[in-house]
C-alpha cells in the first residue's frame, strides 16, 4: 500500500553486502514499511478510507501489506508492511495498488481519495528494511514463516539507534545474543531488520510477534539467556554502541490489510474482513398528513 506514490517503507544501504540462503530469501529480503500520524479529529475519515483501499487491493489483485494500529506508544499511529524480495518489486507493486485503485473506482475518483487521505494525516515516514536473519533469532523456517505471521495477533519492536563508527560492535553483541537465545529452550523468535532508506543513522528493529498480549508474560530476561558474566557485558557494551531505543507494541488490523494469500490461509477467519458495502440512502417517504387534513380537503 502506497498513498504516497502510493507508499514505501527505513538506514543508509550497508557497504558490507549481506550473504542470505537461498532458501531464507523466499520470506523476502525487505520490509517496506509506511508509517502515519493522524490527525485525532480524522481518526475516522482515516479508517473508513482505509478500509475501501484495502477492499480495493483485495477485489483487484493490488498490492499486499499488513496493517497495525497501536496499542502502546504514540496515539493515533498506524504501520503498514509488505514483504519485498527486491527494490523492482517495489514499483511493480505500487503500479499494482494504483491499478487495483483505479478498477475499483475510476482515475479521477482514486487522487481524490488519495488527497482526503493526506488530509487526514499530521505526519508520515516511510522507510526500506533490510531482513538480518544473520541476527535474528529462532527465526521460522520458509515452510512455517507464513504461518508464524498469520497465527500472529500483535508485535512489539524496539528501535535500536546506534551510534555512528559502532555497527560492528552491535552486530557481534547480537550474535551473542541470538546463540545464547537458541540454546534457551524457553526464548521465542527475534526478528531483526536494519533500515537501509528513509532513516537517520544507524537503526536496527528488535521485532517480536505472539498470538496475543499474553504471549509477552513470563519471557525469559536478557540476563536470564545470557547468565551474570555474559548481562554485565551485555550492559556495558550497549551502553556504549547504543544512542537511544524506542519500544512500541502494535495490534494486526486486518481490515485494513491485504496479506499475500501464504499468510491469509493461515488464518482465513482472521485475515477475511466482510467486504466494504456502499449503502445506498433510503428515500424519503412523503409527509402524513394529519386525519383532520385529509377529511377538509376531500
Amino acid at each position: 500500500m502506497r498513498p504516497r506514490a502510493f507508499w514505501a517503507l527505513t538506514l543508509v544501504v550497508c557497504l558490507i553486502p549481506l550473504i542470505v540462503p537461498v532458501a531464507v530469501q523466499a520470506q523476502g529480503d525487505y520490509l517496506d514499511v509506511y508509517v502515519v500520524h493522524v490527525k485525532p479529529e480524522k481518526v475516522a475519515d482515516f479508517e473508513a478510507l482505509a478500509r475501501k483501499i484495502a477492499d480495493a487491493n483485495r477485489r483487484n489483485n493490488g498490492d499486499h501489506w499488513m496493517a497495525l494500529e497501536t496499542v502502546y506508544g504514540e496515539g493515533e499511529t498506524y504501520s503498514f508492511i509488505s514483504n519485498r524480495q527486491d527494490y523492482a518489486e517495489i514499483d511493480k507493486a505500487s503500479d499494482a495498488f494504483m491499478a487495483a485503485l483505479n478498477k475499483a473506482f475510476g482515475s479521477d475518483s482514486s487522487q481524490k481519495m488519495l488527497h482526503e487521505w493526506e488530509s487526514c494525516l499530521s505526519d508520515s515516514r516511510t522507510e526500506l528494511r533490510r531482513r538480518r536473519w544473520d541476527l535474528s533469532r529462532k527465526a521460522p523456517d520458509p515452510a512455517s514463516y507464513a504461518k508464524f505471521v498469520g497465527e500472529s495477533r500483535v508485535l512489539r519492536t524496539t528501535a535500536v539507534h546506534v551510534r555512528p563508527g559502532h555497527v560492528t560492535e552491535f552486530e557481534d553483541l547480537m550474535k551473542e545474543l541470538k546463540a545464547a537465545g537458541e540454546q534457551n529452550p524457553n526464548a521465542h523468535p527475534l526478528l531483526v531488520s536494519q533500515v537501509i532508506e528513509g532513516g537517520r543513522g544507524t537503526t536496527f528493529y528488535l521485532t517480536a510477534l505472539r498470538t496475543g498480549l499474553g504471549g509477552f508474560d513470563n519471557n525469559p530476561t536478557t540476563k536470564e539467556i545470557l547468565g551474570e558474566e555474559g548481562y554485565k557485558k551485555f550492559q556495558h557494551v550497549s551502553a556504549e554502541i547504543v544512542e537511544s531505543t524506542q519500544s512500541a507494541i502494535f495490534r494486526f488490523s486486518a481490515e485494513f490489510s491485504n496479506p499475500p494469500q501464504e499468510i491469509l490461509a493461515a488464518a482465513p477467519d482472521f485475515w477475511n474482513p466482510k467486504p466494504v458495502v456502499a449503502h445506498k440512502a433510503k428515500p424519503t417517504p412523503p409527509p402524513v398528513q394529519p386525519a383532520a387534513e385529509k377529511t377538509k380537503e376531500q
